[in-house]
């Protein structure tokens, strides 16, 4: 009996319809979209290593040189559709230099090279452009959140612990918490930044090549800070994604705890924060209504970032150490809309916080009807009166239940119940007068006594702006130092791309 082999009689011919409609055709699509500049600066980048390393000679090159130049102005790549005619984009351009240049000299470009690397490569331009673009967007939330902080460091507001009103501290305050947080993501997406700064050109398939390539030349002529030392972890290590995706799902987790606490400051019953008409929608059918319907796009905004990228690291889970599709186009494309979404939550929240204000008069209701500064009362007690504080808690805690009870404030109505309560509990007449104990119990005297480190009293507020502001700078410079080397990649590939063109 026969076995027939299924390899004898298969006639089929590459590419099967459904797979060029499901797979091809979106990653032609999607390469023409986001890669086409990094495609142009890696073929241009090899060609003259090649050149300089004598592995392609001078009338060589600047043939493949004047065909590339060519391409580049004669095809528009957004008005290319797919037809299935080449299996992918990198394969239409080598179609393209074999028909103006043919076979035998375009081959050539691809010499001591893969689409293994080329891809990694691609990807590392288009990550390192975008995250650059977020740190960018990043520096201006920061700067909004520090001159905000300095411009309200004495504005008092209700700090809340579990839900619930806790104690008076500054909006200035709190904003320095959220830069801090801020700064911390910021040093995550920078550190990811520089894994993604290493390049893997030169390792081909897995192994580099016999051929005497110079990595080192080409990481520089791509912009790159070095290579990436060990061929196979330039096609299997994809730290330089989860990286960057880890960093940018913290980020707006973070913010967007933030955001949600503007949200509950912005309600009718606290109403903490007055948001401006300009960030403000009217109810269509209800015309008291004021809306900050901003603070609920940056929340969902936030949510759909940190979604996007965390569905990115998801899909990088349980991957084998080698090249793979699933580190590849479709999971870059989708990756960057985590960018796009990141970027309008950074450019709306900065302008948020830059017009916001505090509303004083609720503040002070709030402050007043909750009790919430009889902490320093218990304070107050141990150094004034030497007591224990547990002795002194019990004293304040009761004065606050009276004071609530009655619907009152401390600074008003305290003073009486303290009285009580302090001659039952210590059992002597208490050394605080009327005027001293509505000092105590005031909360600007509540902010201006907590000045030890990270406090929220001006010397304590004006250290903490003045480094973050330094850390800001600290950015600046790094966002100017990854310009300059970039522009400088780029012009020394230019000049040395056009003297190959010259040549010919």
């Amino acid at each position: 009996m026969s076995v027939n082999d299924p390899r004898q009689s298969d006639t089929s011919v590459f590419p099967d319809p459904v797979y060029r409609e499901t797979v091809l055709r979106p990653l032609f699509d999607g390469a023409k979209t986001h890669h086409v500049d990094g495609f142009r600066r890696i073929d241009r980048a090899h060609l003259v290593m090649l050149t300089e390393t004598g592995i392609l000679d001078l009338k060589q090159a600047a043939m493949i040189a004047g065909a590339l130049e060519a391409i580049d102005r004669e095809i528009d790549p957004s008005t290319l559709t797919y037809t299935g005619e080449v299996e992918d984009y990198f394969f239409l351009i080598e179609k393209e230099l074999k028909a103006r240049i043919g076979a035998d000299i375009a081959g050539r470009l691809h010499t001591a090279r893969s689409r293994n690397d080329i891809d990694h490569t691609l990807f590392k331009l288009g990550l390192k452009q975008r995250i650059d673009t977020l740190m960018a967007q990043a520096r201006n939330l920061l700067d909004s959140m520090i001159a905000a902080a300095e411009r309200e460091k004495t504005t008092l507001i209700v700090a809340y612990t579990h839900g619930q009103p806790a104690q008076p501290t500054t909006f200035g305050h709190y904003l320095s918490a959220a830069i801090e947080v801020l700064l911390r993501d910021m040093e995550r997406l920078e550190a990811a930044r520089a894994i993604v700064n290493l390049s893997p050109m030169g390792a081909a398939a897995i192994t580099t090549s016999g051929f005497p390539i110079d990595r080192d030349r080409v990481a520089k002529l791509l912009g790159f800070a070095a290579p990436l030392p060990n061929s196979y972890s330039c096609i299997a290590a994809v730290d330089y994604i989860t990286s960057t995706y880890s960093a940018i799902e913290l980020m707006f987790l973070h913010l967007g705890r933030l955001i949600q606490d503007f949200q509950f400051w912005t309600s009718f019953e606290v109403g903490q924060i007055y948001v401006p008409n300009a960030l403000v929608q009217i109810s269509s059918i209800m015309p008291q209504k004021r809306n900050p319907v901003p603070v609920e796009h940056m929340r969902h905004l936030a949510s759909q970032t940190m979604g996007r990228a965390r569905t990115v690291l998801d899909v990088m889970h349980n991957t084998p150490f080698t090249d793979m599709n699933d580190s590849e186009g479709e999971t870059q494309q989708m990756g960057y809309e985590a960018f796009a979404s990141a970027g309008r939550v950074l450019n709306l929240l900065a302008a948020f916080i830059a017009v916001i204000r505090i509303d004083s008069k609720r503040v002070a209701e709030n402050i007043r009807r909750s009790c919430i500064t009889i902490t320093e009362l218990a304070d107050s007690l141990v150094r004034i009166e030497n007591l224990s504080f547990r002795q002194a808690h019990e004293i304040a805690s009761k004065v606050a239940r009276a004071v609530v009870a009655e619907n009152g404030g401390l600074e008003q109505d305290g003073y009486e119940p303290f009285l009580a309560a302090f001659r039952e509990l210590a059992g002597r007449e208490p050394a605080i007068s009327h005027e001293k104990f509505a000092e105590l119990v005031s909360p600007e005297h509540f902010v201006a006594v907590r000045d030890r480190l990270g406090g929220p009293a001006s010397k304590a507020m004006d250290a903490a702006l003045s480094a973050y502001k330094a850390k800001s700078d600290h950015f600046k410079m790094l966002a100017a130092e990854h310009e300059a080397s970039e522009q400088k990649a780029a012009n020394e590939l230019n000049e040395k791309f056009n003297a190959l063109v010259e040549a010919r």
